[in-house]
């Protein structure tokens, strides 16, 4: 009895709440109480309450998800059992600044504490298997790792120390060790210089692991060597081998005719490219013609890749290893070869081109009356950047202002519909720096997305959802076909809490009956900030509310859009997702079977693997300047919010969007208690408090290049200071 009483307790809390990660410890949880049971989809969804249809594909998916990653194992089609539990679990490390570290796994209920003396050289993020060791009473779940299963990275980057006999590199970031080179495998690298080392080994009773310098990256504060320093940091190249760049080289810019006549010919069409004023690799098109029945003829077409990169060489396996280009402050790392990416495959204009197109009939209103997916050749009339489009919009004059007013006045259509149906409007200003020669930042200013942006958005997003829809949309009895998805997951129901209860001080709420209610409050209140001071916090918490977007064959619908079928098929120079998309797609055009689910699921999860380090570089790279360009603002006051509070000490972001901290230890008014709840710091005597959100002055205290660093202190009654 008590156990069914602890499932209806389960029921009763959680239902209409689940996201994939909420129901993978709800059901682990369900299945660690019944270890010898049995179960399918159909039967967790009853244990839970679960009765629509979307909810029960996601239990499904979470099944599936649990099984490959080891928890459970699949005793026949749709019917999993959990894995014999031990006295061991494996997890990930997580380390803390004090030099002992959580391990997190999915097969106990909570984070397990390890300490320094029982890590045994597990480093930040390795996969490990710890020995759980009795619990005492109220204390952490304790352990000890006893195998490293996977290392996170046995590379780093970082400033060598040299001495008479020895050296070491010092590595980025908080790694918790040093690493010991022997002279004779500095590989020149001299003292003070920035480097990477690999680690070769690390014998049981060494302090510190021993390791090579396998590049030296340049002196510390050259922005070139920096720059590849975060690069390595993130494990991410910034060169090509030879071989590769020898491949491209020998992949031809001309087009044969036997080639065009295999594809739709619209050279003949008006075609646009519509990019950033430094974008060199035009991956999209948009292509405009009105039609004998009065409709239009809209096409979006892509730079076919796929064509000139084929399966199984050495130009497709460097792509496939890095699945993203990196966009850092001053540069952009592609994933391609530049013969490629700004030449053989770039959509320049006046050009013959080769690509695979998503081409669709429309009427006045935007409504899709026919749509035809296949390869084509195009030819460019004219490359606009976004501000020479956004000026047309503007005005109503300019060349092919037809066209882009057609194509803006349909975007604008669709953009309306989208938002009906649910789609989230985050559109957040994005900050740039203007940089010199030698990479020094000399001013701040901010990319807003306008008119022509959206344009191009809406198109892309119209392409990537209708192709999703075309594979994976199932017809008849048919299964759909094995396909790349771009999926995003529902919110955190306890984030959501959390948003909804820190808004209401400023006057505003949140509807969190159900998806739908819930992304309309979202949108409205996104809307109701904009201008306000609060802006900014209240759009960073709620992005922090999202799921982040992945890869997967296992399609869960994109909920940020609100499209139940989405992929990435527009930027396949720049992401290897948008490559498998392609190759699919013509599979499937041609009749072919469905692909192996297993191979394309294991590349989803290295595409998103990487976005994720792209995305962090991109962060280390921004930060690392905003320091640089304050080093010439020290001891200046500025006003600033509070936008992140911990136990260390508060974030206020300048009206400049640059973010420093104010250290804990600073604040010798009294002592200050952190309270997570309510985003704030709460003074134990005074009752003195500082909150997200809060207005506050600082003044530039003191900053760190090598640590990304800068720190403010609190200040009041002095002359504030402006950035020119």
């Amino acid at each position: 009895m008590a156990k069914k009483k602890k499932k209806r307790h389960i029921k009763k809390r959680q239902t209409g709440a689940f996201n994939k990660k909420k129901l993978k410890n709800v059901i682990l949880a369900l299945l660690y109480e019944e270890p010898a049971k049995t179960v399918n989809y159909k039967q967790i969804s009853i244990w839970l309450g679960i009765k629509d249809i979307e909810t029960r594909k996601l239990v499904n998916v979470v099944l599936q998800e649990l099984n490959d990653d080891d928890y459970l194992e699949q005793i026949s089609r749709g019917k999993y059992k959990l894995k014999a539990k031990t006295g061991t679990a494996s997890g990930i490390v997580e380390m803390q600044p004090q030099g002992f570290a959580y391990v997190n796994s999915d097969e106990v209920e909570r984070p397990v504490l390890v300490s320094s003396r029982n890590l045994n050289h597990a480093m930040k993020g390795d996969k490990v298997r710890i020995r759980l060791y009795a619990r005492r009473k109220k204390h952490d779940l304790e352990g000890e790792v006893i195998e490293i299963l996977e290392r996170a990275k046995s590379i780093f980057v970082g400033t060598v120390q040299t001495s008479r006999n020895f050296a070491f590199l010092i590595p980025a970031g908080k790694v918790g060790f040093d690493i010991f080179i022997p002279l004779e495998k500095l590989n020149g690298a001299k003292n003070g210089q920035k480097a990477i080392a690999e680690i070769n080994e690390w014998p049981a009773n060494a302090r510190s692991p021993f390791g090579k310098i396998i590049e030296v990256l340049g002196d510390i504060g050259d922005n070139n060597a920096e720059m590849h320093s975060i690069l390595a940091e993130f494990e991410l190249p910034h060169k090509f081998p030879e071989n590769v760049n020898k491949a491209a080289e020998k992949i031809p810019l001309e087009i044969s005719k036997e080639e065009i006549k295999k594809r739709r010919d619209l050279r003949n069409v008006t075609t646009l490219t519509i990019d950033p004023a430094d974008a060199k690799d035009f991956d999209d098109a948009l292509s405009l013609q009105k039609m004998e029945n009065g409709k239009w003829e809209v096409g979006v077409h892509i730079a076919d890749v796929t064509h000139y990169i084929t399966a199984n060489t050495i130009i497709e396996e460097e792509a496939q290893n890095r699945a993203t280009s990196v966009y850092l402050v001053d540069r952009v790392i592609p994933m391609l070869p530049e013969r490629l990416s700004n030449g053989v495959c770039s959509l320049r204009p006046n050009e013959d081109k080769l690509c695979f197109s998503a081409i669709f009939e429309m009427d006045d209103e935007a409504n899709i009356h026919n749509e035809w997916f296949g390869k084509t050749v195009i030819h460019s009339n004219r490359r606009f950047t976004y501000d020479e489009a956004q000026e047309i919009i503007e005005t109503g004059e300019g060349e092919f202002s037809e066209a882009i007013l057609t194509l803006d006045k349909l975007a604008k259509q669709l953009r309306d519909k989208r938002f009906k149906k649910g789609s989230i409007a985050f559109d957040r200003v994005e900050l740039k720096f203007k940089i010199d020669e030698k990479g020094k930042p000399l001013s701040v200013y901010f990319n807003e997305a306008k008119d022509s942006n959206k344009l191009i958005e809406e198109f892309m997003l119209l392409a990537n959802k209708k192709v999703a829809e075309f594979v994976g949309k199932k017809r008849g009895n048919k299964t759909p076909k094995t396909f790349v998805y771009r999926i995003h997951d529902k919110p955190d129901p306890d984030k959501l809490d959390s948003l909804n209860s820190f808004i209401q001080r400023f006057g505003y709420g949140l509807q969190l009956t159900n998806a739908h209610t819930i992304t309309k409050s979202l949108n409205s209140l996104l809307n109701n900030v904009k201008g306000k001071k609060e802006q900014n916090i209240v759009e960073t918490l709620a992005i922090r509310t999202m799921a982040k977007a992945a890869y997967s064959t296992r399609n869960i619908g994109h909920y940020g859009l609100s499209f139940e079928y989405y992929s990435h098929f527009t930027s396949p120079i720049r992401r290897y997702p948008d490559m498998m998309v392609h190759r699919l797609l013509e599979r499937y055009l041609n009749g072919g079977r469905s692909a192996n689910e297993q191979k394309f699921e294991s590349l989803c999860k290295h595409s998103s693997e990487m976005e994720t380090k792209a995305a962090n570089a991109e962060r280390a790279s921004i930060k690392y300047k905003q320091v640089e360009f304050m080093q010439d603002h020290i001891g200046k006051i500025y006003p600033g919010v509070i936008s992140g509070i911990t136990d260390w000490g508060i974030y206020v972001e300048l009206n400049n969007k640059i973010e420093g901290m104010v250290p804990l230890r600073e604040l010798d008014d009294d002592f200050y208690i952190f309270d997570e709840k309510n985003y704030a710091l709460v003074g134990r005597h005074s009752n003195k408090t500082y909150q997200l959100g809060d207005e506050v002055t600082v003044k530039i205290w003191r900053t760190n290049l090598e640590r990304k660093q800068l720190d403010f202190l609190l200040t009041q009654n002095e002359e504030i200071n402006n950035f020119e």
